[in-house]
């Protein structure tokens, strides 16, 4: 494995490789747009901004610059290249910092799924923060798997199957789902059976476009299921069921606040088994990072700890 990293190392043209005393100036005269507001950037003498950036476009040999009187302007060239130079640049910092961080410390990067993070994560994080005080946890949102290697997360946390490539990952839990919908549109569109609810419209979320179809074959109905309104998360899916505007299939552990106040109620047919559940995944190159491993630990204890009652409407 470290012989073949060392030959795709090799195979890299070293003209193709500028140092990073070459990229940082470039990425700071990007950003400053002159040579002088960059040398009090990075802390130099003008001329050695100005030097670095020539040496750089000549080792490249593309023109980067465009020189106006006192100004530079980047060139098509130097936008595309400046987009690139600061994904490595970040990564480049990052894995520094993963290097640097033992295993009281660091920063952890981690991807969650929008109503996932606000509803579930966000209340217990104060407890893992309080367990680790030297751990930093920076969140982003994504819906849909990504590329670890582009993106630079530490870890991410994953709704569907087993199936990222190169990651290593841990179940969470699965998803269990129950229709619900506002008390004033039930009172409005009486229920009695599951198969009322198909002259009803019924909510759809992009990523579960089969949920409705699957919960009706659970409750012995084939065919064609009812349309609704589409949603890219569950968190404007809910605020829409409570307004009235329709009938959701919601994860049960997301709906339970609602359905405990009133303002959604259980429709029929009882909570039902989803198409996939919640996983927590990581690169698989990056398993060894302490703050991931003691974020993990920290996760599947947690999860460990729930009684399967708890991730059910009451």
């Amino acid at each position: 494995m470290l012989y073949a990293w060392k030959a795709y190392i090799l195979a890299r043209p070293r003209r193709l490789l500028p140092s990073i005393s070459l990229l940082a100036a470039f990425d700071s005269v990007v950003r400053t747009g002159s040579t002088l507001a960059a040398a009090r950037d990075l802390d130099l003498t003008q001329g050695a901004v100005s030097r670095l950036i020539q040496n750089l476009e000549a080792q490249l040999g593309v023109t980067l610059f465009l020189r106006e009187r006192r100004r530079l302007i980047p060139t098509d060239h130097a936008l595309a290249y400046a987009r690139d130079v600061v994904k490595a640049l970040d990564l480049i910092s990052r894995g520094s910092m993963r290097v640097r961080s033992g295993a009281g410390g660091g920063t952890l990067s981690l991807a969650i799924l929008p109503t996932f993070g606000t509803r579930w994560l966000a209340p217990r994080l104060p407890r893992f923060l309080a367990a680790h005080p030297g751990i930093t946890i920076n969140l982003g949102t994504r819906l849909r798997p990504f590329d670890f290697e582009e993106e630079g997360f530490d870890a991410a946390v994953h709704f569907g199957q087993a199936n990222w490539p190169g990651t290593g990952s841990a179940k969470l839990f699965d998803e269990t789902l129950v229709a619900c919908c506002a008390p004033g549109f039930l009172a409005e569109h009486p229920v009695t059976r599951p198969g009322d609810l198909l002259a009803l419209p019924l909510l759809q979320l992009e990523t579960r476009p089969n949920a409705w179809a699957a919960w009706f074959a659970q409750q012995g109905i084939e065919g064609r299921t009812g349309q609704g309104m589409v949603f890219d998360q569950f968190a404007p899916m809910i605020q829409a069921v409570i307004h009235g505007l329709g009938v959701a299939l919601l994860p049960a552990f997301l709906a339970r606040p609602e359905l405990h106040d009133g303002r959604l109620v259980e429709v029929t047919g009882g909570a039902v088994r989803g198409e996939g559940s919640y996983y927590l995944v990581w690169p698989s190159v990056g398993a060894w990072y302490p703050p991931l491993q003691a974020f993990r630990d920290w996760l599947t204890a947690e999860v460990a700890d729930l009684d399967g009652e708890d991730m059910l409407p009451r």
